[in-house]
């Protein structure tokens, strides 16, 4: 079966992991409700892995007080991605979303094609 997943790199302050936390964990909640596969939530862990030249805490140019998190969701396709994300937009715009416990400006997202899967 043809997958599509959508990624999402976040810069996290380490003072507010729990309030992510929490939100993720909604998250995760409406994303598998209105039809996502698979939702993940991962938060960096080793972040100088031996040999790696551009570490992710590199990229993001995240701060010793911040944290680097990869999220993920799976779904059957593009078109599936497309309308499962319509409907988990309309619900976040019902919700009063203006203290985020993240930057957006410094989110990075896109959609992919499961090219190889084990």
């Amino acid at each position: 079966m043809a997958k599509y997943v959508d990624g999402f790199v976040l810069v996290i302050p380490k003072n507010k992991v729990a309030a992510y936390r929490k939100m993720a964990s909604m998250g995760a909640k409406i994303w598998r409700k209105y039809g996502a596969l698979e939702y993940k939530e991962c938060m960096l862990e080793d972040a100088k892995p031996k040999g790696i030249v551009l570490t992710f805490p590199k990229l993001t140019k995240a701060k010793p007080s911040e944290t680097v998190w990869f999220s993920f969701a799976v779904y059957k396709s593009r078109k599936h991605r497309d309308q499962v994300n319509k409907k988990v937009m309309a619900y976040w715009a019902t919700l009063d979303m203006k203290d985020m416990p993240f930057d957006m400006k410094r989110m990075s997202f896109g959609g992919f094609n499961v090219e190889v899967e084990a």
